[in-house]
């Protein structure tokens, strides 16, 4: 009787059967194909294909330019090879007691950094700046590419024309770039489209990232996560200046980047990131009463 009912049923509706199934298998291979391309793993699609907000899309910079796209592209670089020699990590360890105190110390430390604008002339130990810059070299990169290079200017003449570079184009900035919100905004740290520490400071370290090298045979080598890997480098290099006493200010040198990059004869594939000019405070330097955030708005514990 239900065999019976079913036949005479699909022999009379087949075709209200068949026009609600064929849209529905219609939508399951579509929605098949845009799902397994979403589900694509990230290492075989192309930085190009990333979106703006994901953490590779940075690998778009890495890509080559007309100049060097003839360059063979190393896939592993030798300092990741399988055999690389292990060692043991020595560990020096802290009591409670001490970890609380040190760990208290180097905030206080570091709570009394400002950016300063005002440098005294008084001379700096070239070691001093060896020293920091070394420090800043210790930091963690991707894959340990270390893609970083700090440029250190003591000659006058060229801070002075690193400073007229920067000058030309934060005035055209200051003028109709960045708009009036963003100029307004600055007001309180009492800044324009004049830089006369990037020239008054004893020294000038201009940070430069590398999204890739070239290798003695010729072959680049991309560096992973170069952003984020020369900013945490950049970090500690302020954490080493104000360890030793002396100041800076971090200084973006919108659209100067490749002036500087061909004043200071570095090769293309490096590019401008910071502008740090490090010396002692002017004895009349000052700088805003400003607040910084109370732990609990920066801190969440879950």
């Amino acid at each position: 009787m239900a065999e019976s009912f079913t036949v005479h049923f699909v022999a009379n509706y087949w075709r209200h059967i068949l026009g609600i199934i064929l849209p529905l298998l219609i939508l399951y291979v579509i929605r098949s194909f845009f799902t397994r391309k979403r589900d694509t793993p990230e290492t075989n699609r192309s930085p190009s294909e990333l979106p703006e907000e994901h953490p590779l899309a940075e690998f778009r910079d890495a890509q080559p330019t007309d100049k060097d796209s003839d360059l063979p592209t190393a896939p592993l670089s030798p300092l990741h090879a399988e055999d690389t020699e292990q060692m043991p990590y020595v560990h020096v360890k802290h009591t409670e007691e001490e970890m609380i105190q040190r760990s208290q110390e180097f905030y206080k430390l570091m709570n009394n950094r400002r950016s300063v604008r005002m440098f005294s002339q008084q001379p700096v130990p070239i070691e001093v700046i060896r020293n920091i810059v070394h420090t800043a070299g210790t930091a963690p990169s991707g894959a340990h590419t270390e893609p970083w290079t700090f440029a250190v200017v003591q000659d006058a003449e060229i801070k002075s024309k690193i400073r007229e570079i920067v000058e030309k184009e934060e005035y055209i900035n200051y003028d109709r770039r960045m708009g009036d919100k963003w100029v307004q905004e600055l007001q309180f740290v009492n800044t324009n489209y004049e830089k006369p520490y990037l020239d008054e400071a004893p020294y000038l370290i201009v940070v430069l990232k590398k999204p890739f090298r070239i290798g003695p045979d010729g072959t680049k080598h991309v560096h992973y996560y170069y952003e984020i890997s020369t900013a945490i480098s950049t970090g500690i290099l302020i954490a080493a200046i104000q360890n030793v006493g002396l100041v800076t200010v971090t200084t973006t040198p919108m659209n100067a980047g490749v002036a500087i990059r061909e004043l200071l004869g570095r090769p293309e594939h490096e590019k401008v990131m910071l502008l740090l000019p490090v010396g002692y405070p002017a004895p009349d330097a000052t700088v805003p009463s400003i607040k910084r955030k109370p732990l609990n708005d920066i801190m969440v514990l879950k």
